[in-house]
Parts: structure tokens; sequence; C-alpha cells
């Protein structure tokens, strides 16, 4: 792929500038955690209408209709976060179901789902986890059975983001109970309205119910709402994971975060010096800085491979990994700049972007682990990608409990 800027790149940079000088003040506010606020949702339609969202999406679907062009989409990453404006609402109905939908979905759930879904009016949260299914995640026991033209679900999800505020679910189920466990599940899209469906918020260290728990009690879905068929939940839910992790590590996301904090450092001072000054904490941030435009290059790599309809391999394993834990070391820096301001949170009159960056270093935390931990991502890394040996199992029987 030639990676050099015509002139149509050029006019289109200059288009793109233009349009973020005119409405920046209609964008949202960095630190606005509200799913369904007026003003995000106006600024979503305002970015569909103008291509800047879901800009290769179908029109029929509520999308912008362009076709795929890597550097047009590169542009428009870098333009919104060196202007230090929110692009589109992101989320796991846009990033992870909607890609999903148009890969295998049927014709009557692409109509249904996509266009609300993309627009910010439909709120989709994720049925994978359970109590005894996290790492293993196809050791998963909700189960649903056939009953007349409905699945009868039963079962527990737990650590579910955004359930409390969700429309839908797109569900793991085990509905072949006879079968191999990574044959028997299916991939379900279920209305949260349903009788039979109790959420209880999980509250974090952020301070927010950023999870919660799930109860499924004969919850009825009809059997239209499969996405795939019976039994092939495993490879559509593996589908769904390559869009979750790639969302987790955005890196114009990133180099948005490091212009942040960059701004922090030359505004707090010490002993009348800004702390942009100091060699040390120029140093972490100039660190921080070339991971994440290692982890664009990467990005640019991965979009390459993307368009020549090639296997990403190691380059899409990094992804999740290095986007999480850099995000939690630069949520660090921001913290450790601000000093003792750094221990405050958004009822303080003295805390800065209303606590956004303590939010963000105890929420990062937790996605290290979420999503599939450091520690899961590094043996993939080293199985998959690397071809090491996986590690080897004891002989059943040769450990015995005291």
């Amino acid at each position: 792929m030639d990676l050099n800027f015509t002139q149509e790149y050029d006019d289109f940079r200059a288009e793109l500038r233009g349009f973020l000088e005119a409405h920046k003040d209609s964008a949202p506010s960095r630190s606005d955690r509200s799913v369904r606020s007026k003003k995000r949702l106006a600024w979503q339609e305002l970015l569909l209408q103008n291509g800047y969202a879901a800009r290769t999406h179908p029109k029929e679907y509520g999308g912008y209709g362009a076709a795929p062009d890597a550097l047009k989409a590169r542009i428009i990453a870098e333009e919104f976060a060196r202007a230090g404006v929110p692009g589109g609402i992101s989320g796991q109905g846009i990033n992870m179901l909607v890609p999903t939908l148009l890969e295998l979905g049927t014709d009557e759930q692409k109509a249904a789902y996509i266009k609300p879904t993309l627009s910010g009016e439909m709120v989709w949260c994720q049925g994978y986890s359970e109590p005894g299914a996290g790492s293993d995640l196809a050791a998963l026991r909700t189960a649903a059975v056939v009953d007349g033209d409905d699945f009868v679900i039963n079962g527990q999800k737990i650590w579910t983001s955004t359930a409390q505020f969700a429309d839908m679910m797109f569900c793991l189920v085990r509905t072949e109970p006879d079968a191999p466990k990574h044959q028997g599940i299916s991939y379900i899209l279920i209305d949260m309205k349903t009788p039979g469906i109790e959420v209880r918020p999980l509250m974090t260290m952020t301070g927010f119910a950023e999870f919660n728990e799930v109860f499924f009690t004969d919850v009825r879905v009809p059997v239209t709402s499969i996405v795939g068929n019976r039994g092939e939940g495993w490879m559509v839910a593996n589908a769904t994971l390559t869009h979750e992790r790639g969302m987790l590590g955005d890196p114009d996301a990133a180099l948005g975060r490091l212009r942040a904090i960059a701004g922090i450092m030359q505004n707090e001072h010490i002993d009348g010096k800004p702390l942009i000054g100091d060699a040390v904490y120029r140093d972490r941030l100039v660190k921080l800085q070339a991971e994440a435009q290692a982890m664009k290059l990467n990005g640019m790599r991965l979009t390459t491979m993307s368009s020549e309809k090639k296997s990403a391999g190691m380059a899409g394993l990094l992804v999740k990994l290095q986007g999480c834990e850099l995000n939690h070391q630069m949520a660090e820096l921001a913290i450790d700049v601000m000093g003792e301001y750094g221990i405050l949170y958004e009822d303080s009159p003295f805390a800065r972007d209303k606590g956004m960056w303590q939010t963000y270093y105890m929420f990062d935390l937790g996605l290290i682990i979420g999503g599939g931990s450091a520690q899961i991502q590094k043996n993939i890394i080293s199985e998959r990608g690397l071809g090491m040996p996986r590690e080897p199992k004891p002989t059943p029987g040769t450990f015995k409990a005291n």
C-alpha cells in the first residue's frame, strides 16, 4: 500500500479540519460518561451525516456508504485526536456487534439492529463471562432449550459492562448439551426487557457500577434471534472478540490522551516551573509517545493486511495486550504529574478534568484483566503467534488435595 498523501488526501484533511473547527463546540466532553446524553447522540448524527462515523457501513443500514479507504480512515482518526475532539460513539454494539452482523447476520437482523445501534439509540451489552467460565469461556453453563418457537434460557452472566443501561445483549448460551464444549454453544440476541432477566450492578473501585451480574430465569427468546447456526456460537464469538481487541487497543485514542497529558504538564507547576521542563516526567512522556507511535504503525500494518484480505497474524495478537497496558501507564503518568490533585475525584473543586484521569487509572487497570487477561494474551501470543508449545498439563490423579 502506498502511504504517501496525494492532493486528494491533503484536500480531505483540510476539509476535515474545517469541519472540526466549525463544529468542535458541539462535541460532548471527554469526561461525559452518559450513555444517552442528547449532546452525544446529536454529535453522532452529525458525524454519520458527514461520513466521519460508520464511514464504510452501507447506507441502507445507517452508515455513510463510502468505499473503504485506509488512508482516509487514518486521516479521520489523526485529526480527531489532534483536535482533542471525541470521535463517534464506540462500544460493544457499534464496534463489536455491528461488524459481526454485517459478516454473519441475516438480512432481517441487519435491518432490525444495525441502524439504531450506529445512531446510539440502541445500546448493547455482551453476555460472555460466567462465574465459572472466565478465562475458559467455553466452559459456560448458561443453557437454552427449544420450546415451540422460542429458546428458554436459564443461567447467569457476570462482569457484564453496561447491562444496567442496555436495550439488547449478544449472549453465548449452551444449546447442545451433549456436544463437545466448543461445539455446543450458540450466539443469541436478547431483548433486555424480556421477563425473567435480572440485572444487579457491581460497584468497582472507580466509584461507578462498571459491571453487572445478569440472571436468566425461564427467559423466552425467539429461535430466530440466533446469529449463525446452532452450535456455531464459538466461531461467531471469536469474530466478535477480534473486533473487541481492536477496540481496546486504539492508537489514536492513546495519542489523544498523550496530548492531553502534555497539556497538563504545561499547566502544572513546581516552584514556578511547568512540569514539562522536568527531565524525569518528560522522559516518561516521551517513552509513552514512542509506545503509542509503535502501536499506531502496527495499526497501519493491520489496515494494510485487512485491505489485502490477509491474516493479521502476530500483528493482531499484540493489540489488546499493548493497548490496555499502555492506557494504564498513561493514566498513571497523568495522576503523578498532578501531584496531590491526582487523588481527588469529581466532587472536589480542585479536581482536574472532573476526576477523569483517576477513573481511567482504575478502569484501565481492570481492562488489563477484562477481555482476556494479560497472562492469557501472552499465552496466545506465545502459542499462536510464535508457535511455542503449550504448557504441559499435569497427569490426572498425580495431585491430591490435603
